[in-house]
């Protein structure tokens, strides 16, 4: 199972819509496609050794990729809701 597979909870289809299956697939795909984005290489930093050293760079990608990641998964779960709003009556 992918991280965006997981994300949406793709196997999670209780009432078996179609349309809920190609919501959940269409967002795990794409947060499958921003997990891809590479993160950026921390240039070699002399006389630092193996000390933690955060690249503010890599460190903002992440962050950005995460919050794309949190953004499909929060629409996903706006969409499957309307796709299986009961009507009023």
């Amino acid at each position: 199972m992918t991280k965006g597979e997981y994300k949406v909870g793709i196997n999670f289809n209780p009432s078996n819509e179609d349309t809920v299956g190609k919501i959940k697939r269409a967002a795990a795909d794409l947060i499958d496609l921003i997990e891809a984005i590479p993160l950026p290489k921390l240039d070699s930093v002399s006389g630092l050794g193996k000390a933690s050293v955060v690249d503010p760079q890599s460190a903002e990608v992440g962050r950005l990729k995460a919050l794309a990641q949190t953004e499909i998964e929060s629409a996903a779960m706006w969409a499957v809701k309307a796709a299986t709003k009961p009507s009023k009556n």
